[in-house]
């Protein structure tokens, strides 16, 4: 049994990393609509109705993708009162009952997003602007995060209850 968490944590380990890295470089794309939009704006006078637009799904994007890598990297903000002065037995213990409640939050926003996605699909939503683009293709991409960063939080508990039962360097 223990192979079987082995092997789905190191998939979902690289899983996050590779979509991690793919939203690290998504910045340098919506820092260059920006660019794109201030010169064409101001300097050649012609704006652009799409970029502000662009950039924000750029960044929602950003934000979804690298959710899964920030959870697998500990790169969460965490209040450090306490915590610091845990034995590693008690970051494990604390790092589990934190990591229940992510799952909660993780849970409840999966059935949202899926609910924000089937109606996206049927009503072929759209966002009411000059530009007029497609809802469809962040919220699917919200809905694949979602399960990822939920797959990732079951391979964050996988880590901890191993490292409970003093198996740490197998995972």
């Amino acid at each position: 049994m223990q192979k079987y968490f082995n092997f789905y944590v190191r998939v979902v380990d690289r899983v996050s990393d590779y979509v991690g890295i793919v939203a690290m470089y998504l910045i340098f794309l919506m820092v260059g609509i920006l660019l794109l939009d201030a010169v064409t704006r101001n300097v050649i006078h012609i704006p652009l109705h799409w970029g502000i637009e662009a950039a924000q799904f750029t960044l929602a994007a950003y934000y979804f993708m690298g959710g899964a890598m920030t959870i697998k990297n500990n790169a969460h903000v965490r209040m450090d009162l306490f915590y610091g002065q845990f034995t590693p037995r008690k970051k494990d213990w604390m790092d589990l009952a934190t990591i229940g409640c992510l799952l909660f939050y993780l849970v409840v926003m999966l059935f949202g997003s899926v609910s924000s996605l089937e109606y996206a699909l049927e009503t072929n939503e759209k966002r009411f602007s000059m530009w007029n683009p497609s809802m469809i293709p962040i919220k699917i991409l919200m809905v694949g995060c979602i399960v990822l960063m939920i797959l990732q939080t079951i391979s964050m508990i996988i880590k901890h209850i191993t490292s409970l039962l003093g198996k740490e360097k197998e995972v």
